[in-house]
């Protein structure tokens, strides 16, 4: 019988990056006080989001997208082990390949942080009404705030994009969003209107 513990050993020793606990604790408590059902996930990773957000109740639908050939089959592997295939769908291929009709009550940025901004731009059209777009990692390990120098030009630029769309949620007026010191950062974005 596989846990979610295993996910979170197997992601610690292979160095795949997954929520950290209080940040997907928050989550999955937003999942089931909002009544949260149909959900889009841009970066399935190993499939630990989709699978603990699937476990909230029996109606959470997920689809997600992994680029990632290794990843994509361990994400596969796991959705089975839980017996969510019914419940959770995913593409394997680029999140900018991947054309959706549906609308969700929740879209779920968690993939490459360099493309955040074309991403909320790509799928914001499949937010339902009263939907959100939650996003992850927006303190990248604190450093989206520190005033030091990062030594590596790639982490830097990383920041740098992440910065850019920090700013771009607070001076989006189709969208309000509200920001939380919580897990790795989490933003919840709100159409406006």
């Amino acid at each position: 019988m596989v846990r979610i513990l295993d996910l979170e050993i197997y992601a610690k020793e292979n160095n795949i990056p997954i929520m950290e606990k209080d940040g997907i604790e928050f989550l999955l408590d937003y999942i089931k006080k909002n009544n949260i059902r149909n959900m889009l996930e841009i970066g399935a990773a190993i499939g630990y989001s989709s699978i603990r957000m699937c476990l909230v109740n029996e109606n959470v639908n997920v689809t997600t997208v992994e680029r990632d050939d290794i990843r994509y089959e361990e994400a596969i592997k796991n959705i089975n082990l839980f017996n969510l295939e019914d419940r959770i769908k995913i593409y394997h291929c680029d999140a900018f390949e991947l054309c959706l009709e549906d609308k969700y009550d929740l879209i779920f940025i968690d993939a490459a942080k360099s493309q955040y901004i074309k991403f909320f731009e790509k799928f914001k059209n499949n937010l339902s009404d009263s939907g959100v777009i939650v996003s992850d990692n927006l303190n990248f390990h604190g450093l989206t705030h520190t005033k030091e120098e990062i030594k590596s030009r790639n982490v830097r630029g990383i920041v740098r994009k992440l910065n850019n769309y920090i700013d771009f949620l607070k001076n989006n007026n189709e969208f309000i969003t509200k920001f939380y010191d919580i897990g790795d950062g989490i933003s919840i974005s709100k159409r406006s209107n």
